[in-house]
C-alpha cells in the first residue's frame, strides 16, 4: 500500500484555512492508522543479559534495513536500556556509537576522577578505604546497598535519551514501552508503563549486590531479570501484538566446576532464577512469532569492551531468520512515515533561566550550588552539567545527584536533585595495613574512625580515630569551614601515638626504640577550589624515646618542641593509587625558634600514559634552612617506593635528596564494581642522605631498582616485588592496604 501526502499551506487568521489544516491533520493520521491496520501489529521483546545485551542493537539494524515498524517494545535489564533508547527515537546507529564509546568500567565507579574530589575527601581516601564506609544514624548501623550506587550510570542514561530537553516520560514516548523490574521486598514483578524513563531503565539494570536498588513509589527495585527476563506476555498485552519478535541474550548456567567462589555462586543463583522465568516465557511463543537467540558463546555479562563484536553477532542472528522477518516489511513510504513519528527531534539545546537546588535534611544546599558552573541565561551544556554533578557527588554526602529540566514556555528551570545517603550522615571508616619485607620483618595495623558530618550549617566535621598494631594511635580532629562556600576553615587536632622504630648500621638492624608522641595542631586554611589546600598554623609535640632492644646508638629521653608551620598541597592525579595521568606537589615548612631549627620539604609527582604503558616520576628534597634537624625530627629513606631495596627508615639524616622514575604496563582490569588496573611495573630510584645520624658505609648516592606486580583491590593497593641496589642491599616485599 502506498501512502501519498498532500501539503496544505495554512493562512493564519482565516477560519476556512484553519479548518482545512485540521482536516489535513486528521486525514494524515487516519491514513497512517489505516496503514498500521493493514499489517500485523508487531511487539518487540529485548531480554536482559548485561553486556550481552549489545546484541539487541544488531537486531535493530536488521529490522531497520528490512523496514519493519514496531508497535510496542518491552525490555529487561540491558534490554531495557536498548528498548528505552529505541522507544525514545534513537537510531540503531546512534545507539551503537554511544554505547561503544561509553567507558563502562569507569561508569561502574561512582566517584569522579580523584583530581575532581575536594582536598578534604582526598585526605580521607589517603587514610581510609572508600568501600569501608559504614553508616551510623538514627536506625543504628547501616550499609550501602550495592557496590555501586549507579551515579555515573544514571547520568549516562540522561544524556543518552536527551533528558536535557526535559524529563523523558514513558507515557509520552512515540513507541509504547514497558520496562520490567523486581521489587526486592516481596519479589513481585513491577512493570513501568509510565513515569521517568531513565529511572525505569536504571531500576531494571540494578543487578543485586552490584548496583544499589532504586527507590521509587515506596518500593526498592532491582534487576527485572529475576522475574521476567524476556517479557513476551507483557508486550503481547501492551499493544495487542499479532507478532512478537523476542530476542534472548541471557547468560547460560555456569559449569559446576566453575562454581567455587562467592561471586560465582551468586551469579549462578541469579542465572538459575533467570533461566526458569525465561523458559516459562518462551513457552508462550506462537507459531507466528519470531525467536532470535544470538550466538554469544565466550561473551560474558561483563564484557562491555566487546560491545561492537556483540552487536555484530546480534545482527548475524537476525539475518539468520531474515525470511521470517521479510514478511513483516512495509514499503519505503510507510516506513518513512512511521519513523518520522518516532525519530528524536534535533532541537537546539535549551536555555537555563533559573537553577534550583532541592532542599535536604542535613546538607546546606549551598554546598551543592558551589559546584554548579552552568551560567543562568545561557544554553545548557549537558557534558559540563554531568561533570559538575559528579563533583557534587564526590563531596561524599549523597546517595545520588540527578537533575530535571522543567521546560516552560517562557522560563526553563534546571532543578538539581541531590539525595542524601540513607546510611548517613555519620560514618565508621576503616583501613588495614600489612607489610612484609625481607629486611625488616612484618608490620600490621588496623585503623578505624568515627566520622561525624554536617554538625552545623557551614559543614563542620569531627573525626575520632584509633589505630592498633605495630603503630598505636588515638586522635581527635575537628574541621570547621568559615563560610558557606567552604573556602576558608579552621582545623584543630590532637593525637597520642606510639610505635617501634628500627635503627640500622649498614644493612644490619642494631637496635629497636619505642617512640611515644603527643601532638597538637591548630591550623587556619584555605581550599583552592578542587586543586588543593594551603594551611598555616602552630604545632606542639612532646616525643619520648626509649631503647627496647639492641645497642644504644641514639639518645633516649623526652623532648618537647613547637613552632609554626605552613603547607601547600596541590593534587591533580586522576587516581590516588596507580594513576595514569596528572601531577601533584607538596611544600611543607616548619620553624621552631625555641629549638633553633627549621625544616623544609618539597615534592613533585607526575604520571603520563603512552598506550597501555604509564610513565611516572617523583622528586623530593628535605633540608634544614636554619640550624640542623634534631634526631627526633629527622628525615629518612628506605621502604617501599622510597628507595625500596632498603628497610623502612634505614637511612636517617638531616638533608635528603630523592628521585624516582617509574614505568608500568597495564596487564588487566579488575571486574566491574571493583577498582583499578593490574600492572607490572619497574622503578629506578636514587637517594642521598647528608649529615647522617647513624654510622654506615652507605655514603653518597644510593640506587634501587624494583620489579613488581600491583593492583588496586577492595582492601587497598597490593604490591608484590623485588628490589635490588648496586650496594648489595636487596628486599623482597609484600604490601596490602592503606599506607
Amino acid at each position: 500500500m502506498k501512502i501519498k501526502f498532500r501539503v496544505i499551506r495554512c493562512q493564519s487568521g482565516l477560519l476556512i484555512s484553519l479548518l482545512r489544516c485540521a482536516m489535513a491533520g486528521v486525514l494524515m493520521m487516519g491514513t497512517l492508522a489505516q496503514a498500521a491496520d493493514s499489517r500485523p501489529r508487531i511487539g518487540l521483546v529485548l531480554g536482559g543479559g548485561g553486556a550481552r545485551g549489545a546484541a539487541h542493537i544488531g537486531v535493530l539494524e536488521v529490522l531497520e534495513k528490512l523496514r519493519i515498524p514496531v508497535d510496542c517494545v518491552a525490555g529487561t535489564s540491558m534490554g531495557a536500556l536498548v528498548a528505552g533508547s529505541y522507544a525514545a527515537g534513537l537510531t540503531p546507529a546512534v545507539m551503537r556509537t554511544e554505547l561503544s564509546s561509553a567507558d563502562w568500567h569507569d561508569m561502574f565507579q561512582d566517584n569522579p576522577p580523584y583530581s575532581d574530589l575536594n582536598y578534604r575527601n582526598k585526605r580521607l581516601s589517603q587514610r581510609f578505604l572508600p568501600g569501608s564506609e559504614t553508616g551510623v544514624g538514627e536506625n543504628g548501623v547501616q550499609y550501602q546497598t550495592g557496590v555501586v550506587t549507579g551515579q555515573k550510570v544514571k547520568l549516562f542514561f540522561n544524556q543518552l535519551v536527551r533528558s536535557d530537553f526535559g524529563e523523558r516520560m514513558i507515557e509520552q514516548l512515540p513507541i509504547p514501552l514497558s520496562i520490567i523490574a523486581t521489587d526486592i521486598g516481596n519479589g513481585e514483578r513491577v512493570v513501568f508503563r509510565d513515569g521517568s524513563l531513565t529511572t525505569a531503565m536504571r531500576a531494571s539494570m540494578s543487578v543485586p549486590g552490584l548496583l544499589a536498588p532504586v527507590e521509587t513509589g515506596g518500593r526498592k527495585l532491582v534487576d527485572g531479570g529475576l522475574v521476567d527476563n524476556v517479557p513476551i506476555l507483557e508486550v503481547r498485552e501492551r499493544c495487542q501484538a499479532d507478532v512478537v519478535i523476542a530476542v534472548n541474550v541471557g547468560s547460560p548456567l555456569l559449569d559446576p566446576k566453575d562454581v567455587g567462589s562467592l561471586l560465582s555462586v551468586s551469579a549462578q543463583m541469579v542465572n538459575i532464577l533467570t533461566e526458569q522465568n525465561v523458559s516459562r516465557s518462551l513457552a508462550t511463543l506462537k507459531s507466528t512469532d519470531i525467536y532470535i537467540k544470538p550466538d554469544l558463546d565466550g561473551i560474558t555479562a561483563g564484557d562491555f569492551d566487546r560491545h561492537a563484536e556483540t552487536a555484530d553477532r546480534g545482527r548475524k542472528a537476525a539475518e539468520g531468520v531474515v525470511e521470517q522477518l521479510k514478511r513483516l516489511s512495509v514499503s519505503d513510504t510507510q516506513y518513512a512515515a512511521w519513523w518520522a513519528m518516532i525519530a528524536t527531534a534535533h532541537r537546539p539545546a535549551p536555555r537555563v533561566d533559573e537553577i534550583q537546588i532541592a532542599e535536604m535534611k542535613t546538607v546546606n544546599p549551598a554546598a551543592v550550588e558551589r559546584r554548579i558552573t552552568q551560567p543562568k541565561g545561557e544554553v545548557l551544556d549537558p557534558a559540563k552539567l554531568n561533570r559538575d554533578l559528579l563533583r557534587v557527588y564526590g563531596d561524599g554526602y549523597y546517595e545520588s545527584v540527578d537533575y530535571h529540566l522543567l521546560d516552560g514556555r517562557e522560563r526553563n528551570i534546571l532543578r538539581v536533585l541531590p539525595i542524601e545517603k540513607s546510611w548517613g550522615p555519620d560514618y565508621m571508616r576503616f583501613a588495614v595495613n600489612l607489610e612484609t619485607n625481607q629486611s625488616a620483618g612484618s608490620t600490621f595495623s588496623l585503623r578505624g574512625a568515627y566520622h561525624k558530618t554536617w554538625m552545623n550549617s557551614l559543614g563542620g566535621e569531627m573525626i575520632v580515630g584509633a589505630e592498633v598494631g605495630t603503630r598505636n594511635q588515638v586522635g581527635l580532629e575537628f574541621y570547621q569551614p568559615l563560610d558557606v562556600q567552604q573556602r576558608f576553615f579552621v582545623e584543630p587536632a590532637i593525637s597520642i601515638a606510639s610505635e617501634s622504630v628500627n635503627i640500622f648500621q649498614n644493612d644490619q638492624k642494631i637496635a629497636e626504640y619505642k617512640v611515644e608522641e603527643t601532638a597538637g595542631t591548630l591550623a587556619l586554611g584555605a581550599n583552592i577550589g578542587l586543586l588543593g589546600q594551603v594551611r598555616l598554623g602552630w604545632r606542639e609535640t612532646d616525643r619520648r624515646a626509649s631503647l627496647e632492644t639492641g645497642t644504644p646508638s641514639l639518645p633516649s629521653g623526652s623532648k618537647r618542641f613547637g613552632g609554626w608551620f605552613a603547607t601547600m598541597d596541590l593534587d591533580q592525579m586522576d587516581r590516588l593509587y596507580f594513576p595514569t595521568k596528572g601531577w601533584a606537589t607538596r611544600l611543607n615548612y616548619f620553624s621552631s625558634d625555641e629549638n633553633d631549627y627549621s625544616k623544609l620539604y618539597a615534592e613533585v609527582r607526575g604520571s603520563y600514559p603512552i598506550g597501555d604503558v604509564v610513565l611516572g616520576g617523583r622528586v623530593s628534597y628535605l633540608n634544614s634552612p636554619k640550624g640542623d634537624l634534631p634526631i627526633y625530627d629527622a628525615g629518612s629513606l628506605g621502604g617501599i617506593f622510597n628507595l625500596s631495596a632498603f628497610a623502612k627508615g634505614q637511612l636517617i639524616g638531616d638533608e635528603i635528596s630523592f628521585g624516582q622514575l617509574r614505568a608500568e604496563k597495564i596487564i588487566g582490569r579488575l571486574p566491574l564494581g571493583l577498582r583499578g588496573d593490574m600492572r607490572f611495573g619497574m622503578t629506578f630510584e636514587a637517594g642521598k642522605v647528608n649529615r647522617r645520624f647513624t654510622e654506615t658505609e652507605l655514603s653518597g648516592w644510593q640506587d634501587s631498582t624494583t620489579l613488581y606486580l600491583g593492583g588496586e583491590t577492595p582492601m587497598g593497593p597490593v604490591y608484590l616485588g623485588y628490589a635490588y641496589s648496586s650496594s648489595g642491599s636487596s628486599n623482597l616485599y609484600l604490601f596490602l592496604g592503606v599506607p
